[in-house]
């Protein structure tokens, strides 16, 4: 069983870390979550499917990891408003990257749990929606509509940043690929 194990950490460590590191904010966190998954695995070793449905099973785990601990971020969001008064944000000093850099993850952060995944594994990994949804679980058009859904939620949320005009400017490298097709 731990030889599995072994095989199985050698094998999608680093594309779990990858997928880890685009759900999480920090390195750290990505790794956490990837080793959480992994004991999760080492728990129920005989439960992972055998073949090429392991990374899929082990795609899974780590997600729904990451969305157990959104949900907890955000009890504590609201709980801390409750507790606590709100605290002035300071404006920012940092360089323009770094601006649109916590831009884009707030807004990615907005989004809800399964939208913010299928995002991430969309326009970040490349994937194609039915490889997403095959390793999510999902129809392929659910996972074309949170797609579009998403797309739309992160415009207005960025809309700010880009200023009116350049609202259509917008481009998705998913869209990108499928009209080079």
């Amino acid at each position: 069983m731990s030889d599995r194990l072994g095989v199985l950490y050698d094998s999608y460590e680093d594309k779990l870390y990858r997928l880890a590191r685009r759900l999480c904010r920090n390195a750290q966190d990505a790794h956490d979550l990837v080793q959480d998954t992994f004991l999760r695995a080492a728990q129920a070793v005989s439960s992972i499917p055998p073949g090429s449905a392991e990374y899929a099973w082990l795609v899974r785990v780590l997600v729904n990891l990451r969305r157990d601990e959104w949900r907890k971020a955000v009890v504590r969001t609201r709980s801390a408003s409750l507790v606590a008064p709100a605290r002035e944000a300071v404006p920012p000093t940092a360089e323009s990257a770094l601006i649109t850099k916590r831009a884009v993850w707030s807004a990615l952060d907005a989004l809800a749990p399964h939208r913010r995944t299928i995002v991430v594994l969309a326009e970040i990994e490349g994937m194609p929606p039915t490889e997403i949804a095959s390793l999510l679980g999902l129809a392929v058009m659910t996972v074309r509509w949170h797609l579009s859904m998403a797309r739309r939620e992160l415009k207005r949320s960025l809309a700010e940043y880009l200023g009116e005009n350049h609202e259509d400017a917008i481009e998705y490298p998913s869209r990108r690929r499928s009209a080079a097709r």
